[in-house]
């Protein structure tokens, strides 16, 4: 198996090349580059190419989720993991819309972010649970629409929706809470295996590409490119 190749930017100096030293002892993977700020990523990620960029969000100058249009343009096809301080659900939103393809924070162990990385790199979304949750519980407690204010539109009003079966719009909830398969599976008394074939279904009627834009669709918000 070829190395996965990291680019790590991170303004921390200190953090940045303790994550480069740890990261460096897995055979999984590559540390090609490393950046302090946003240009020098760039510039990085444009020499190396990079199969993932693990990018903070406090950069010098700019947030990292508004470079991520660069970067991926810089080095196309190379996936972005944010990797973070920040716990603001909208930090996590801007992110995902921007195009990130995972978002966790820093206090997560060594072994999930490895793990983490292998599934980005597979094509899965990846964001911390306590972001995710938090994410739901967000928009769930916007105010209430004034008198003669025109509604929002909530999940029963969501394009594409009427696709769904009603079996699918009961698994897209249980997305939207961030339960696994394994749970909705519980919750649902049907198979695991039954499961992924909705979520599949689901991902496809929708034209969206994990379960984390999934969740995302059923809060009613915009869903993430």
């Amino acid at each position: 198996m070829t190395p996965v190749a990291l680019l790590v930017v991170d303004d921390h100096k200190l953090f940045r090349r303790g994550m480069v030293a740890l990261l460096s002892q897995d055979a999984r993977f590559k540390l090609v580059g490393e950046a302090g700020d946003m240009g020098e990523a760039l510039r990085c990620a444009a020499q190396v190419f990079p199969d993932l960029i693990l990018l903070d969000n406090h950069l010098p100058g700019v947030l990292g989720v508004d470079g991520i249009a660069a970067l991926k343009e810089a080095a196309p096809g190379t996936r972005i993991l944010m990797l973070t301080v920040s716990e603001n659900e909208d930090d996590l939103a801007a992110a995902l819309q921007a195009g990130a393809d995972g978002y966790l924070l820093k206090t997560v162990e060594l072994d999930s972010l490895c793990e983490s990385i292998i599934k980005v790199l597979g094509g899965e979304s990846v964001v911390s649970p306590e972001m995710m949750t938090k994410l739901v519980a967000a928009f769930r407690a916007k105010p209430p629409v004034a008198v003669g204010e025109a509604p929002a539109p909530g999940p029963q009003d969501l394009p594409g929706l009427a696709l769904l079966s009603a079996r699918e719009r009961e698994v897209l909830a249980l997305i939207a809470v961030g339960d696994s398969n394994k749970l909705i599976a519980r919750k649902l008394n049907i198979a695991e295996t039954t499961v992924k074939i909705h979520v599949q279904h689901i991902l496809r009627k929708l034209q969206l590409n994990s379960r984390v834009q999934a969740a995302v669709y059923a809060t009613g918000q915009p869903p993430p490119h």
